[in-house]
């Protein structure tokens, strides 16, 4: 079911009344995006394997065309932020390339073909925001995450060509890296007291992220407050890449 909630924060934030898809936005970072959003007045259409308003599997070839053209079926969208994304660790060695190009597909391939059937409307209303979700990997890549790392890093190549060929029509296109953050999908590897520490003791800020903690960022480069910011990539992570 599509929300549309309002809150006092929404004449500051000039949210309300706007339209987001959120991909991923069903569990995790995207989840606390999409969260922040509803509460800000914006429609958001969760997009989620499980739970979501619309469930388009991006591992599947067509499958972004497919999402843009049944989030468009609800109604217009002003907001796209693409959080969806898959991991295959695995030493270089064991990479499979099945499992490169399943996290090219995912993470690249479906979400730029999502992004590029949106992008017109709002370039034509003369406003619209896109925010990716990348990933610290991109600067600092882990050696058993190979290729998300390169999709991650292919991602933002993607927002600065974008961000400079619609930035004069109002539509602002930017990258949001986080860094460890404690969610479903870091858990299994977190569980472990050993390794938690280790990572723990690698952050300045001397603590995991929340996926609430990348929701600020989130919040202000999806708004109006952040028409000026523009092909850009906002680190969140407690100082893990210094």
């Amino acid at each position: 079911m599509v929300a549309v909630t309002s809150s006092s924060a929404d004449s500051a934030d000039g949210l309300d009344g706007h339209a987001a898809l959120i991909t991923g936005g069903t569990s995790g970072i995207g989840a606390a995006i999409a969260d922040a959003l509803e509460a800000r007045g914006c429609r958001v259409v969760r997009h989620g394997l499980a739970g979501g308003d619309l469930s388009h599997d991006l591992s599947a070839p067509g499958s972004g065309a497919a999402l843009a053209d049944a989030a468009l079926r609800l109604g217009p969208v002003d907001i796209v932020v693409s959080s969806a994304s898959v991991q295959r660790p695995a030493d270089w060695r064991d990479t499979d390339p099945l499992d490169v190009e399943e996290q090219l597909r995912t993470n690249v391939i479906e979400p730029f073909d999502l992004i590029r059937r949106l992008l017109p409307a709002m370039v034509d209303r003369g406003w619209g925001r896109v925010l990716t979700v990348g990933s610290v990997q991109q600067s600092r890549p882990h050696p058993r995450m190979l290729a998300y790392a390169a999709s991650k890093a292919a991602q933002f190549s993607l927002v600065r060509n974008l961000a400079g060929q619609v930035a004069a029509a109002g539509v602002t296109v930017n990258n949001l890296s986080p860094g460890v953050i404690d969610t479903p999908r870091n858990a299994a590897a977190l569980a472990d007291p050993v390794y938690r520490r280790r990572v723990v003791d690698a952050i300045p800020a001397g603590r995991l992220g929340s996926a609430g903690d990348c929701v600020p960022a989130a919040v202000l480069l999806c708004s109006p407050a952040g028409a000026y910011i523009t092909g850009q990539d906002i680190v969140v992570d407690g100082g893990f890449t210094l």
